[in-house]
């Protein structure tokens, strides 16, 4: 009779086949950082507020108009039991009236501590991706001057450029603070 095998034999020719046998870790690629947010048009311009500054997006909700406020500040709806104010966002740029449909046009819901406001664009294009490497500090697009405030550089893909808009600096800005007719 011959000698039964000693465990740590059998281990090591187990481990010696395995590595004789093994496929090479796949080859790591470089990861793409990406910078997110949700894209919406006012006029023919695109833009882009960063993901976690709009907290709702909701079809144009029927609304109270409110006297002796700006044309721009449209009035206020309810939703789900909260008054919104309901801003067009192309009339307090004083960038004319909008030409899109009633229907086509979105309000993005933006809450800054207490202060909440519905801004009315005129669509939203989804969740947009970028890469962090496509960044640009200055925008390219020709922006009037009431939007510029309101830009933190831009983004670019497929040869569309997307200005990053800076809701924060729009909640906190006098003028669409300051709602009342002088």
């Amino acid at each position: 009779m011959s000698a039964a095998p000693k465990p740590f034999q059998i281990l090591h020719e187990i481990a010696q086949s395995s590595l004789a046998n093994a496929y090479g870790l796949p080859q790591q690629d470089e990861a793409i950082e990406l910078w997110s947010g949700i894209g919406f048009l006012v006029g023919s311009t695109h833009y882009v507020a960063e993901m976690g500054t709009v907290s709702e997006i909701l079809h144009l909700p029927k609304y109270t108009a409110v006297p002796g406020v700006k044309t721009w500040m449209r009035g206020v709806a309810n939703v789900r039991g909260r008054l919104l104010p309901v801003m067009d966002l192309a009339r307090f740029f004083e960038l004319g009236q909008s030409t899109a449909k009633n229907r086509d046009k979105r309000v993005l819901v933006i809450e800054q501590g207490e202060t909440l406001s519905g801004l009315i664009v005129d669509g939203v294009l989804g969740m947009q991706y970028f890469s962090k490497d496509s960044f640009e500090p200055e925008s390219k697009t020709t922006l009037a001057s009431t939007v510029k405030p309101f830009i933190n550089g831009a983004y670019s893909k497929a040869e569309v450029e997307w200005n990053v808009f800076d809701t924060a600096a729009l909640m906190a800005d006098d003028n669409f603070l300051d709602v009342a007719l002088s």
